[in-house]
């Protein structure tokens, strides 16, 4: 049976770092998925930058993008959904899928919640991030029975990672 994970956390309690972390800790593991962070200007967050973990980069939301759809102060630019998170949600029988974050700028893109559902419903190990915080499509996956939900925390978010990659690592 796959291993499927929802990492909860709050802003700031090291869900990027996380996954960035699992990711590394199994070089050996076929992955896919990818990463956001925050983009940074004075010491001011201005938006967030997606990641695939080929390495491809670009500008998920920022504080100057007018949207639709607006997340926050954040204009959302969908286009990058489309272009670089959904290619980079595709697995194999080996795959683990990695998914940073479910958040609602990610889920603003319909295409990609369809995605998730497949991914999750998938013979794959999948480990995903989620903030600390109510949503239709999150709660309704924290709620599925074949769905493990770890909380993450500025305490635990060093080790976390070494003791997900010690069950992941076959």
């Amino acid at each position: 049976m796959p291993t499927r994970i929802l990492l909860e956390g709050r802003p700031g309690s090291g869900k990027t770092t996380a996954i960035r972390r699992l990711a590394a800790l199994l070089p050996a593991r076929e992955t896919s998925g990818f990463t956001t962070e925050e983009i940074r200007t004075d010491g001011s967050r201005v938006g967030f930058a997606l990641e695939t973990l080929a390495g491809e980069r670009a500008v998920l939301a920022h504080v100057d993008f007018p949207g639709p759809p607006r997340v926050g102060r954040y204009g959302v630019d969908l286009r990058v959904m489309e272009r670089l998170a959904l290619p980079s949600l595709v697995w194999s029988a080996r795959t683990l899928v990695l998914i940073d974050e479910l958040g609602r700028m990610e889920l603003a893109y319909r295409p990609f919640e369809e995605t998730v559902r497949a991914v999750f419903a998938a013979e794959v190990d999948v480990v995903a991030t989620v903030q600390a915080q109510h949503g239709p499509f999150t709660d309704a996956l924290k709620r599925r029975t074949d769905v493990k939900v770890l909380p993450l925390t500025r305490a635990n978010r060093d080790a976390l990672p070494e003791q997900l990659a010690a069950r992941l690592g076959s």
